[in-house]
């Protein structure tokens, strides 16, 4: 069996996509992966066998170039990071081919944060992009908000099954009828980050009400006050 390299990719630009990542790419032989992500690394897969796959027909194209792989170099390129909001599928990669290799690519989380200044150690990172339930995840939602912290969230697209949707507008309803008071919660929702795409909706929660926004979508609520170094002084001037 040859080599399983499971990748992240970045967030959608081509500029962030790593140096370890591109050079993984460029020498493997077979590449798997959804319409976006692969287009994100388009510049670097000539020549290569490519597999466009989607939710419904992955697991058919994993189960196919299993048995012909031999020992090609195969490549699953993530959108973002592997290690955040992709679980479900690297552990049915590694179910499938057994040794899978894991490479960390930038997550739209980090670029998000950065773009509303809204440092990652202050904040508590939750996705709701998953098939699981995710009333857990709502309630951690609540106990992050109502402690005071930052919270930078990957909402969940499911239009055909709305009581699974749980995208901006969902969110700001669903804290409004747990008590928030969304008037003075301030977010921003990024689409398409990193690309020429993308949009930046900055204001408080309650505005979010009734906005569509893409499945490209990631959410920074903003609780941060400035904390430098400057107010610990006394630790070095003493």
């Amino acid at each position: 069996m040859g080599k399983i390299y499971a990748v992240g990719v970045g967030p959608g630009s081509p500029k962030y996509v790593t140096e370890i990542v591109k050079e993984i790419i460029q020498k493997s032989d077979v590449i798997i992966g959804y319409k976006y992500t692969l287009k994100t690394i388009e510049n670097i897969t000539e020549g290569k066998e490519i597999y466009e796959i989607t939710m419904n027909d992955q697991e058919e194209s994993y189960q196919k170039i299993y048995p012909e792989l031999g020992n090609r170099t195969l490549v699953i390129p993530f959108t973002g990071d592997v290690n955040f909001s992709e679980s479900e599928v690297v552990d049915r990669l590694i179910e499938i081919f057994g040794k899978v290799e894991i490479v960390p690519g930038i997550s739209s989380i980090q670029v998000a944060a950065s773009k509303a200044q809204v440092p990652l150690d202050k904040s508590k990172v939750i996705t709701m992009h998953v098939t699981t339930p995710i009333e857990d995840k709502k309630l951690e939602l609540q106990k992050a908000l109502i402690d005071g912290f930052s919270v930078i969230l990957v909402p969940r697209p499911w239009p055909k099954q709305p009581e699974k949707h749980f995208m901006p507008s969902e969110i700001a309803i669903y804290l409004r009828k747990n008590n928030f008071d969304t008037t003075k919660m301030k977010v921003h929702v990024f689409e398409s980050i990193t690309t020429e795409n993308e949009t930046n909706f900055v204001g408080v929660v309650k505005d979010l009400e009734g906005k569509e926004f893409s499945d490209l979508s990631v959410m920074v609520f903003n609780q941060t006050s400035l904390d430098s170094y400057m107010n610990y002084r006394w630790q070095w001037e003493n």
